[in-house]
Order: structure tokens, then sequence, then C-alpha cells
């Protein structure tokens, strides 16, 4: 009884040694089980294993199952995180009231090289590339897509970093900056010369650079033209004083006349009336004129001196006005239409930090630069105060006002050299390119002439790979057209292939006629060494 025992004790012993040993290699290879008859029997479920996704970052639509590049932009693809791959393709298939919430529905599949073919599952494109899939939400609506037109899901466009601005009226404004010289004010400058020949007696203006007003003395100067014409004045002066009174009109009309003719040859001579009235009253012709300046001023040149022989022709003083001060400014060639004649222009100087001085334009020069291609604008300025300098250098600066006008952001316009194109961001994520007119450029804005209204709204970042990406689905969608028009060809020639490929099997049965054969010799061979070993002998010879 006690044997009996010990047996059933040792029996139960063993038996739950083996369930433990079962149970722990079912625990340790419970990976390897789930998904298999033995894995179903103990009740384990399959787990969808996960698969190494990897998508390009410039077209995340496109996915692959193995890394490589993208075939559309060529970039490197990047391993998508296991939490953010995509539905897989059987459930995404699912009716969308069967999903669960956030699935994405997948409504067909296309080759990303040839986007106007569609497919009803995923697989293979007859040029070896994964379908990619393309999600309900980022179909573009039917009637919306203008020619060019793309649609761009929220998750690529800010990837590709997208923005907009509205197109709208607004003032234009715009200041041309660069840099005058300032000079003279060349109608205000006097040249002094003796209009009769002399010798210099006294020199009142000794050096340059002086300031003299008007009417200040320049120079004494002794004549005998002078001086015999002054004798001439006294004794016209009598003659008219004694015949006025004469009972012969002939004979005080003539002296009278000859009065006036000397002292008009006076005034021609630059003597003042007041000189002439001074000689008649004093009865005797003065040995030296005093030669005055006609205007106010610094004197710029000096060539008078003392006891020098003067012609008319010498110069001997020259002398500017101050009180007016030109500046001559270089623009360049594009800027010259925006300046006009009248003009209000500013000016500044860093000899005196803070002020400004408010002139206009006065003349633009007919003649371009041909080394530095700037053409040469006059302004002029008041000067009261003499504080502005010939030579001194200045900035200037010309406002420009185009008032209100309809503008949009230089960002958003690509310029291909023959034409202007704009992208038009509609709702949806739908993008137009549009051609423009555009005017003229006005700081970083372009003045619209035709093509946009006010409120629409255009691509200001990004824009580039849009046009890229738009450029790519025109040219795809061209090369897809030609592809179909090809396919009955390519499919005729394959059935020819075939067929050739059935007439190549036609000697095939009689190979397998002959096969039996070969079978009989190998048993005769077979039979052979096996002949004399007994047991073996009856079962080759039946």
């Amino acid at each position: 009884m006690a044997a009996r025992t010990a047996s059933r004790a040792k029996r139960g012993f063993v038996i739950l040694v083996l369930i433990a040993a079962i149970a722990g290699a079912v625990y340790l290879y419970r990976d390897l089980l789930r998904g298999t008859t033995v894995g179903g029997w103990i009740g384990l479920k399959a787990i969808a294993q996960a698969k190494s996704v990897y998508y390009c970052p410039m077209h995340p639509d496109y996915k692959a199952g193995k890394p490589g590049e993208c075939p559309i932009c060529h970039m490197a693809l990047v391993k998508l995180e296991p939490e953010k791959q995509e539905v897989p393709a059987e459930q995404a298939k699912a009716p969308a009231e069967g999903r669960p919430p956030g699935q994405r529905k997948v409504l067909y599949w296309q080759d990303a090289m040839n986007p106007s073919q569609h497919y009803d599952k995923p697989g293979k494109a007859p040029d070896g590339m994964d379908l990619a899939p393309v999600y309900e939400e980022e179909a573009p609506a039917q009637g919306q897509a203008a020619p060019g037109g793309i649609f761009i899901s929220p998750k690529k466009q800010q990837l590709i970093g997208v923005q907009v601005a509205a197109v709208a009226m607004e003032p234009l404004t715009r200041t041309i900056i660069t840099v005058g010289q300032l000079t003279y004010d060349e109608t205000r400058v006097a040249r002094i010369q003796s209009k009769v020949e002399g010798w210099i007696e006294h020199v009142y203006v000794d050096f340059t650079g002086m300031w003299v007003s008007k009417n200040h003395s320049l120079i004494n100067l002794y004549s005998p033209e002078l001086v015999s014409t002054q004798q001439e004045l006294l004794i016209a002066k009598r003659a008219k004083d004694n015949l006025s009174t004469s009972s012969f009109p002939e004979i005080a009309a003539n002296a009278r006349s000859l009065y006036d003719a000397t002292r008009d040859r006076l005034r021609l001579w630059d003597i003042s009336e007041a000189q002439i009235r001074e000689i008649e009253k004093r009865g005797t012709p003065s040995r030296t004129m005093t030669l005055s300046s006609p205007i106010e001023g610094y004197v710029l040149a000096r060539n008078a001196f003392r006891g020098q022989r003067v012609t008319p022709e010498m110069e001997l003083y020259t002398i500017a006005d101050l009180s007016t001060i030109w500046v001559l400014a270089d623009i360049y060639e594009y800027e010259v239409p925006m300046v006009k004649v009248g003009q209000a222009a500013t000016m500044s100087l860093a000899y005196f930090p803070g002020q400004i001085y408010t002139g206009k334009v006065a003349f633009i020069y007919p003649q371009i630069d041909n080394q530095t291609r700037t053409l040469k604008v006059r302004l002029q300025f008041p000067n009261p105060d003499h504080k502005l300098k010939p030579d001194m250098y200045a900035s200037v600066s010309l406002a420009i006002d185009y008032g209100r006008q309809l503008a949009v952001p230089e960002t958003a316009v690509l310029d291909s050299g023959t034409q202007q194109i704009v992208f038009i961001a509609h709702e949806g994520g739908h993008f137009e390119p549009r051609t423009l007119q555009l005017g003229a450029k006005v700081n970083d804005r372009f003045i619209v002439l035709s093509g946009l209204s006010p409120g629409e709204m255009v691509v200001t970042s990004g824009n580039f790979l849009i046009d890229s990406e738009s450029q790519l689905k025109t040219a795809l969608g061209g090369m897809g057209d030609k592809t179909q028009d090809t396919r009955p060809k390519t499919q005729d020639t394959r059935h020819e292939t075939q067929d050739t490929r059935h007439k190549t099997q036609d000697p095939r049965p009689k190979t397998q006629d002959s096969r039996p054969k070969t079978q009989d010799s190998r048993l005769k061979t077979r039979d052979t060494r096996h002949r004399g070993r007994g047991p073996w002998k009856w079962a080759w010879s039946t």
C-alpha cells in the first residue's frame, strides 16, 4: 500500500514538472507561437508586426518599405516613427462609420511618377514603384483644379513653410536716397571787368574770399578816355543850359541831344547816376573813377593789383552770391522716370547733425554718365545764413508718392523674365497659378496693373516649392497621357510574345514520353545492384 502511494506521488510530481516545463517553453517562445495553429490551441492571439515605413519629407504622400531616395525630388527617405505611421491599407478600406477615431480613409492609390493613374488597392506600379495612398481629405474637389493648380494638404503646407497674405489697396511711397555735392548757384556769380582801358590807382578788395556788399568799392581806375568823356559832359551841360532859351528850337534840341549822348556813354561804362551827378555838381572831371560790385557775395577770384594796366577783356574779380546753393546729385537711370522738375527734396549733412534742409528739383541734365550710368539732377536749396559751403557732400532724399495702389508683396511674385506669376491660395488647400501685369516696384511691393483683385490671398513663402510641384504635376500629366496612348501597342506585343512561348512548349510532351523508358532502365539497374541480397530480392523483381 505504501509502495502504491509513493508511485502515485512520483507520477504526480513528474506531471507537475512537465506542466511547468511546457508553460515555461510557451512563455519563452510565445512570440513565435502567435498566429500558429498551436498558438491558437493555447489561446495566443496574433499581433500584427509593424513594418518600417520610410517617407519623403517634401512629398509625405510617398512611402516605401525600405530606405532609398524619393523618385520625385531625390531626397533621402526618412523613417516614420511607429506612432506616426499610417493606418494599414486593409483597415483604411473599412467603411467610415466603422473606423476608429482618427483613422483616415484611403480613396485610391496612385503612381507618384504618374498621378493620373489610379488604382483600387496597394501594390506596385508598372514602373516598379510602390503605389502611394490618396486620402479623403487630400483629394482635390472636382471642378476646382485650374490649369497648373495643385492641392497641398495642411501637413505638407506646414512642412514646406507656406505663408499667405491678402492683396489690398494701400498708400505707396518711395524714397530715393543719393549723395549730392554742393556748388555755387551759377546764376548768382558776377565777373567784374573794366569797360575802358586804364590803370589801377587804388585797390579796395585786396584778398580772395572777402565778403562784399552790393555797390561796394573794388578799385579806383585812371583812364584818359574816361577823363575826356567827363570834360565833354561838362561842356555839353553848359551848352544845354545856355542854348535852352535860344529862339531857334533846332539849336536847343541839338545841345540837349549832345548832353544826353554824353551821359549815356558814361552809364554804358558802368558809371553810376550818382557819380555823374557828382561830376556835374563839382564842375570838374575826376582823375579816377571807382569800380563797384554789382552784387553781394564772396570774392572767388582777384586779378586786380595797384598800378596794373587793365583792358576791357581782363577779368578783375569773380564774386558769388551764396544766399542760394546748388546740389548736384546722381541717380540711376532706372530712377529717372520717377524724378520730376519741381519735386520736393530734403538734404542732411554730417557737419550739422539733426538739421534738415528743404529744397526742390530745379533741373534734370540731359546726358547720362557713360562710366557710372547715372544722371545728374540739380537741386536748389536756400542758404540765408551761408552755412552751406560749395564742395560739401550731403545726403539727398527724394520722396515719391504713388497714391493708393493695388499692391502685392515682392516675395509672392515669381519672375521668369518673360512673365510674372503668383499662386492664389483657395480654401481647402488648393493653389492656382496666375499671370500678372505689374507696374513699378515700391520698396518690397509691386504695383498690380491687372490679374488680381483686392482681398485675394497670395502665397508669400514656399511659392518656389509650390511652383516646382505644379510644373512637375503638369509634366507628369503630359507623360501620363502619352503612356496611355502607347499602352495598347505594348499589350499587343506582349500577346505575340506569349504565343511564341506557347510554341516553344510544344516539344515538351515528347520529353515526357521518353521518361518512362529512363525509369525502366533505372529499375533494372537497381534490380541488378540488389541481386544476391536475400530478402530484398523479391521487392525489385515484382
